[in-house]
């Protein structure tokens, strides 16, 4: 039976024991390990690593993959935004888009959204039968587990955000001028639909951690949404085996 998962009852700030002071030496510390592990990661060439990031509008994101990722080498790692899905990428199974942009071997790969935008979508706006957005559960904790067994370190975030922050975000959006670019019209909509967006993540999130389970990571603070991911990040490579391959004897 899978967990239930109440988003309300999870806390969108920072734990109390850590302020922007206090964590910017491990911070700093935590950066340069990921990019030790990273440098290792790409000489080894045995392990690929995926972080998923997942989050409603204004959540972070962006600015996640800007500073958690600030000290890793360009040629190890990229970064993939799925949008809505293109005519070419509607005429083949939901999977396609994504499998062909999972990492290779020595890369890290982030995928700001992904393949969740197809269930979380659909449910939002009804579109779907349960039944075909259960199927699609399954289908995507199948991939998953391929993904795993083929050696991919997979990390998946859904960034918490509260519909105040949201608000107070969109709102800097639209006031600040450098900020504008990034104000769209429908985003206001979707902001006001904080709820249905709730439920339909709490969804995803109880039937789609069949391969790895989620970190739910605070967001209303940037500074410990990207310290929370960083931490977590470098924790979980420094459970695996990646460092430098040895020269072989001739």
């Amino acid at each position: 039976m899978r967990n239930k998962i109440h988003l309300s009852s999870i806390s969108t700030l920072p734990q109390k024991s850590k302020n922007k002071a206090n964590i910017a030496d491990e911070n700093t510390k935590l950066l340069s390990k990921l990019a030790d592990m990273q440098d290792k990661l790409f000489a080894q060439n045995k392990y690929s690593v995926l972080i998923i990031l997942q989050g409603m509008d204004t959540a972070g994101k962006d600015s996640a993959v800007k500073h958690v990722f600030s000290g890793v080498n360009p040629a190890g790692c990229n970064v993939k935004s799925f949008k809505s899905p293109t005519s070419e990428e509607s005429a083949h199974h939901f999977l396609w888009r994504i499998s062909k942009e999972c990492p290779q071997k020595g890369m890290i790969k982030i995928f700001n959204r992904s393949q969740y935008e197809d269930i979380l979508m659909p449910k939002i706006n009804q579109n779907l039968k349960s039944d075909i957005l259960q199927e699609r559960c399954h289908e995507i904790n199948a991939f998953e587990k391929g993904l795993i067994n083929d050696q991919t370190i997979l990390v998946k975030f859904f960034l918490n955000i509260s519909h105040e922050e949201q608000l107070k975000r969109l709102n800097e959006r639209k006031s600040n001028p450098n900020k504008q670019w990034k104000y769209q019209s429908e985003d206001e909509g979707d902001i006001e639909k904080h709820e249905k967006y709730k439920k339909a993540y709490e969804y995803i999130i109880e039937n789609c951690s069949v391969a790895k389970p989620w970190h739910i990571i605070p967001a209303d603070k940037k500074w410990y949404k990207n310290y929370a991911i960083l931490h977590t990040i470098v924790g979980i490579l420094e459970k695996h085996s990646i460092n430098y391959p040895k020269l072989n004897a001739q």
